[in-house]
């Protein structure tokens, strides 16, 4: 009999530890609402503010680490936003973004038009080698702007070849 409890107990433990420690697929989480790709761990903290601090456990393991969660980001070097002019009325926050002034404000992003295309980021290493493609068809002119403050490497006045090649 201990020895049947042990195995059963021992049984419990593992599969108890495999729940815990598994990260949800894509796919579970759109069934639970989330887009995995464009969700960031430091949302899932405000979510008591709303009323919604059940869904935080889902939310956890739905996110991807951002500087506000307190685990260390990767940052990249340069970006690229590839869009349609086509699809700007699909996504009028897209196009808010690109005809403001806040894509000034990131040297190393390159707005890029690309027939067909629905709005996606491509973060670089500094060899110009795509790293990471996002897609964000659901986010706002801020939450674009946030992304790109928190992932892009911020660029110094040393950085900026036109003022280091003064005459």
């Amino acid at each position: 009999m201990q020895r049947f409890t042990f195995v059963l107990l021992t049984i419990v433990l593992t599969v108890y530890h495999q729940q815990i420690n598994a990260e949800f697929t894509a796919q579970d989480c759109r069934e639970l609402g989330f887009v995995k790709t464009q969700l960031f761990c430091s949302s899932c903290n405000s979510l008591g503010e709303y009323g919604l601090e059940e869904l935080k456990d889902h939310c956890r393991e739905c996110c991807q680490q951002d500087a506000e969660s307190g685990d260390k980001l990767k940052v990249y070097p340069k970006a690229v936003l590839e869009v349609c002019t086509c699809k700007f009325g699909a996504y009028p926050q897209i196009q808010a973004f690109i005809k403001s002034d806040r894509p000034l404000k990131f040297p190393n992003l390159t707005i890029k038009y690309v027939r067909g295309l629905d709005p996606i980021v491509k973060l670089m290493d500094e060899r110009g080698t795509v790293k990471e493609t996002l897609s964000i068809t659901k986010w706002n002119t801020d939450t674009v702007q946030e992304f790109f403050e928190t992932r892009l490497t911020k660029m110094t006045d040393d950085d900026d070849y036109l003022r280091t090649n003064r005459v």
